[in-house]
C-alpha cells in the first residue's frame, strides 16, 4: 500500500479528463483503509470509486482514495429473498449480472448503469422504474476523520431522487465499505415493465418478461441510447430530470403542447430534461473535442482531449438556455470537481 505523487486520473474517470492527484492510494480492504486515514487525517482528501459520476475540472490538491475492496457473498436467506454483502469496489453492472445468474432478482431495470457498487447509495442510482433505494438493506461505512465504524439503515440514508445524506449533509464524512441489499429468490420476483421502452425491446425480442428477458431489454436500450464511455468519453446522464408543480406544467402545455411528464404527486410533475435540452437545440451539437451525444441530449461528451472545464461551460450554457426558453432549472447529476 503505497502513496503515490502527481498520478494521473485519466483512466480513472469515465470522461477520460487528463487531470493528476496529488497524492493517490489504493486500497483494498477495511484495515488498510482504517490505517490511510489514520497516518493522514489533516489531510485534504477525495474518495474515487468508478469515477463514472463525476466531472474534474482540475487537478486534485490532496489525497485521492482508490476504494477497491471486492466480494459478493449471501449472508441471510430465506425462502423468499436473500441478502446479499457486496464490496464497495465491485463494479455494479457485474454485481448485477452475478445475481440474475443465481436467480436474484430486484436488479436487473438497474443493468448496464456505469459505476462502483460503493457509490450507488451516494447517487440512489435508478433507472427504468426502480431506484437502489427499493433494494436497499443498510451500508457499512468509515468516518473520514474518526476512523470511526458505522452502518446506516436505508432511512438513516435519506434517499431522494438521485440524492442521500451522503451527497448532502453528511457529504465527504463517510466512506462506504460494503452495501446490503434485500433481493427476491424465484418465485418471488416482482417484474416492473411499466416503461413503454422495455415493453417494446420485450416486443421486440418475443420475449415474456423475466429477470433475465429485462436485463436483456434495458441493456440493448441502454446500448441505443448511450456512448460506452471506453469509446467516447461521459458520465452518463448529466442533469437530473426537473420536478414542476402541476401549476406550472399547465402553463408549459399552453406553449408547448407536445411537452411530455410523468406526475410525481398531485401537485408535482417531472419533466424529462433531455427532451428539455433537445428542444433547446443542443442534442448532437458539437463544440470541437465535445458536446453533446448525437443520441441522447441528456449525455454531454468528450471526444478526445477536452478539459472538464470546457464541458462544465457547456453545461452552463445548456442551463442558462432551457431556462430562458421554458422557465425550468435543470440542476447536473454528475459531481463538479
Amino acid at each position: 500500500m503505497q502513496i503515490l505523487h502527481d498520478y494521473p486520473l485519466k483512466s480513472l474517470n469515465t470522461f477520460g479528463i487528463e487531470a493528476y492527484a496529488k497524492e493517490y492510494v489504493q486500497v483494498g480492504d477495511v484495515s488498510e483503509l482504517k490505517q490511510i486515514l489514520e497516518f493522514n487525517r489533516n489531510k485534504k482528501k477525495l474518495i474515487l470509486g468508478g469515477g463514472s459520476n463525476m466531472l474534474l475540472t482540475k487537478n486534485i490538491d490532496a489525497l485521492v482514495i482508490n476504494i477497491n475492496l471486492k466480494g459478493i457473498e449471501v449472508v441471510d436467506e430465506t425462502t423468499e429473498s436473500v441478502i446479499i454483502k457486496c464490496g464497495a469496489g465491485e463494479t455494479w453492472h457485474q454485481l448485477v449480472m452475478h445475481c440474475i445468474n443465481l436467480g436474484f432478482g430486484g436488479l436487473e431495470n438497474l443493468s448496464l448503469i456505469p459505476g462502483n457498487v460503493g457509490t450507488a447509495p451516494i447517487q440512489n442510482i435508478g433507472a427504468y422504474g426502480v431506484e437502489l433505494k427499493d433494494v436497499f438493506e443498510k451500508c457499512q461505512t468509515i468516518h473520514t476523520k474518526t476512523g470511526e465504524l458505522r452502518e446506516f439503515t436505508k432511512g438513516e440514508c435519506k434517499f431522494g431522487y438521485r440524492e442521500s445524506v451522503f451527497k448532502n449533509e453528511l457529504k465527504g464524512e463517510y466512506i462506504i465499505t460494503h452495501v446490503f441489499l434485500k433481493l427476491s429468490k424465484h418465485g418471488f420476483h416482482r417484474l416492473h415493465t411499466e416503461y413503454g421502452a422495455i415493453r417494446s425491446k420485450l416486443e421486440e425480442f418475443g420475449k415474456s418478461p423475466s429477470i433475465e428477458t429485462i436485463s436483456e431489454a434495458v441493456i440493448a436500450i441502454r446500448k441505443e441510447k448511450l456512448p460506452d464511455p471506453k469509446e467516447i468519453g461521459n458520465s452518463g446522464s448529466f442533469f437530473k430530470n426537473p420536478v414542476v408543480s402541476s401549476e406550472q406544467y399547465k402553463k408549459l402545455l399552453e406553449k408547448f403542447p407536445e411537452i411530455p411528464s410523468y406526475p410525481i404527486s398531485d401537485s408535482e410533475v417531472k419533466v424529462p430534461a433531455g427532451w428539455l435540452i433537445e428542444k433547446a437545440g443542443f442534442k448532437g451539437k458539437t463544440f470541437g473535442n465535445y458536446g453533446v451525444h448525437k443520441n441522447q441530449a441528456l449525455v454531454l461528451v468528450n471526444y478526445g482531449g477536452a478539459s472538464g472545464k470546457e464541458i462544465f461551460r457547456l453545461a452552463k450554457i445548456i442551463q442558462a438556455t432551457v431556462m430562458r426558453i421554458f422557465g425550468i432549472s435543470i440542476t447536473p447529476e454528475v459531481n463538479i470537481i
